[in-house]
């Protein structure tokens, strides 16, 4: 297995429009973020996690020449803005993609991409194929475990496959729901900032999660600006947890 951190930024991305912190003006490679995806690979299958506004920009910069499935945590539009831009697989795949997601999020896509679901003659649309998750599932021919979460009042998923947990976007997961995550070599979640924000974990809430679920390996990620410099922050860390950052690889 091998997973890449494609954008690991908040909805603005880093360095935020305008904004001269810092941060925003670090000469280091790793405080530039583009909006927040990841890429599961496992042998020849390529499993995305989120679809953002940076998506065809991500997939040209690694040269990935194919998607398998991917997985929706949540429909807010830095998780799906890039929707539109499966057509180009659509054509080299000749298939639909397919598209799993929770019954808030399928509403919400149905909505704002009608054009791909509603009958056409016009081609060169996307095509999705949308499931809906209420249990496990099969992704690729790989079994995924849902982990529900919740975004303030959102209800979102994080997902597991095999030694791999990738959870953004939240800021309460539930005991039973932290069972599920239980035995994972590499935990990613989300840490917006240091601190406390009203719907997604903080750095000092991730950081309980991950004690909690005891992972080999933790990584970070949706951070914001306001986290502060990259080589600054990894310092303060406790062992075997990470701020990711773009293009990070991790292999398992």
């Amino acid at each position: 297995m091998r997973l890449t951190f494609l954008g690991t930024g908040t909805s603005q991305g880093v360095p935020v429009i305008a904004c001269r912190c810092s941060v925003c003006r670090s000469s280091d490679e790793r405080d530039t973020r583009l909006r927040t995806s990841a890429l599961l690979s496992v042998g020849d299958k390529n499993i995305l996690f989120d679809i953002g506004p940076d998506f065809r920009q991500q997939m040209l910069r690694e040269q990935v020449d194919h998607i398998d499935a991917i997985l929706i945590t949540h429909a807010h539009r830095d998780h799906v803005a890039g929707l539109d831009d499966i057509r180009s697989f659509n054509y080299v795949q000749h298939r639909k993609m397919d598209v799993f997601l929770n019954a808030e999020a399928r509403v919400a896509i149905e909505r704002d991409y009608h054009y791909i679901f509603e009958p056409h003659e016009y081609p060169g649309l996307p095509e999705a194929e949308l499931h809906t998750v209420t249990g496990q599932f099969m992704a690729a021919g790989l079994e995924v475990t849902p982990i529900k979460a919740m975004h303030k009042d959102l209800p979102v998923l994080g997902y597991r496959i095999g030694d791999v947990a990738y959870i953004t976007d939240a800021n309460h997961i539930a005991p039973e729901e932290i069972e599920k995550l239980q035995g994972v070599k590499v935990l990613v979640i989300n840490a917006l900032r240091k601190a406390k924000h009203f719907s997604h974990y903080c750095l000092p809430e991730a950081l309980e999660v991950i004690e909690r679920v005891g992972p080999e390996r933790a990584y970070l990620t949706h951070m914001s600006h306001e986290m502060g410099l990259h080589a600054e922050v990894s310092a303060e860390l406790p062992e075997g947890v990470e701020l990711a950052y773009d293009r990070l690889t991790v292999e398992i």
